[in-house]
C-alpha cells in the first residue's frame, strides 16, 4: 500500500465521503491539515459530504464542528448516523428508554416518542454511555442482560465501538450494542458500516449530480476505522483512502511513519482494500 496525498488521489473522483472523528478531529481539536485538505478539495470542484456515526442530527454535528473551529468551507453536507436512526425510531414502539447522555436528546425532536424507564420501555435507543468519560462497560452488564432477556427493540444510534478523545479512549454506543448482542439480543443499526447511511449520502450526492447519473466509481471514501469506515465503504462499492493514524494507529508501528506492509496485512486479513493511506488527512 502506498502513501498517497489527497491532491493526487482525488483527481479520479468527483465526490468525497469523509469520516469526522479520528480523521478531522479528536474530540478536542480540529487538525489544521485535514481542514486544509478538504477546503482544497472543494476549491478543486469536489463535493464533500461528511459521513459520521455521531448519534446527533446533522445540524447538531455542524454546531459541534463550528465550536471546535472547523470552517464551514471544508464541507458541503453532513450525514449522520443520528439522521438515519430517526427513521428506525419512527418504525418501532414509541415507549422509549434513552440510553445515553443528555446532550443527545435533540435526536428525538419531532418524533413524538414517549419516554419510559428502563424496566417498562418497549424500545431502547442507545446513543452512548451516560457518562463516557468516567464509566466503563462493566457498569452496563446487568442492564444489557435485562434488555436482551426482555427482547426489547434495541436501536444503536452510533455503531462506533470506541473513539480517541484527546489521548483517552472512550466507549461508544456500538460497544453497548455488542454487549447486548453477547447476551443474545439483536440490535438494529443504520450507521456505518450498514447500507442506510450510505444510501442517504448517495441521495444527497445525486441531487448535486442533477441529470447526470451518479456512479459509485466517482466517490472516494476517507476513514480510519476498519469495522465501520473501511468495511462500510468497501461493502457499498466505494474506493477508500485509509487514515492510519486514527483508531488503529497502535497496529502499524510509528504513528507518522507506519509500516505499509503491516497495514496491507491488516486490511487483507479482513478482506478489504484501500487505494492508499495517509497517517493523517492532508492535501
Amino acid at each position: 500500500m502506498l502513501k498517497t496525498p489527497l491532491n493526487t488521489l482525488v483527481r479520479d473522483y468527483e465526490y468525497i465521503f469523509c469520516d469526522v472523528w479520528g480523521v478531522i478531529h479528536n474530540g478536542i481539536k480540529v487538525w489544521a491539515e485535514a481542514e486544509h485538505a478538504l477546503i482544497k478539495a472543494r476549491n478543486a470542484g469536489k463535493y464533500v459530504i461528511l459521513l459520521t456515526n455521531s448519534p446527533r442530527r446533522n445540524i447538531g454535528v455542524a454546531q459541534q464542528l463550528s465550536e471546535l473551529g472547523l470552517s464551514d468551507q471544508a464541507y458541503d453536507k453532513i450525514v449522520t448516523s443520528g439522521d438515519v436512526t430517526r427513521t428506525l425510531i419512527k418504525q418501532h414502539p414509541n415507549s422509549v428508554f434513552h440510553l445515553g447522555p443528555e446532550r443527545d436528546v435533540p435526536l428525538f425532536d419531532g418524533l413524538g416518542v414517549s419516554f419510559a424507564d428502563e424496566q417498562s420501555a418497549e424500545t431502547v435507543v442507545c446513543t452512548g454511555l451516560f457518562d463516557d468519560k468516567n464509566e466503563g462497560l462493566e457498569a452496563y452488564q446487568a442492564m444489557m442482560e435485562g434488555f436482551a432477556a426482555r427482547n426489547v427493540t434495541f436501536i444503536c444510534a452510533n455503531p462506533d465501538l470506541v473513539v480517541h478523545h484527546g489521548g483517552k479512549m472512550l466507549y461508544c454506543a456500538g460497544s453497548l450494542a455488542k454487549l447486548f448482542e453477547e447476551h443474545g439480543g439483536k440490535p438494529l443499526v443504520a450507521g456505518k458500516p450498514h447500507q442506510p447511511i450510505y444510501d442517504h449520502a448517495f441521495r444527497k450526492a445525486s441531487i448535486r449530480a442533477g441529470d447526470q447519473e451518479l456512479k459509485k466509481s466517482q466517490i472516494l471514501a476517507i476513514g480510519d476505522a476498519l469495522p465501520t469506515d473501511v468495511k462500510g465503504a468497501c461493502d457499498y462499492g466505494l474506493d477508500v483512502l485509509f487514515i492510519s493514524g486514527g483508531i488503529h494507529r497502535e497496529e502499524f508501528g510509528n504513528l507518522q511513519s507506519p509500516d505499509p506492509k503491516l497495514m496491507q496485512a491488516f486490511l487483507t486479513k479482513y478482506g478489504y482494500e484501500a487505494k492508499g493511506y495517509l497517517p493523517q488527512l492532508s492535501w
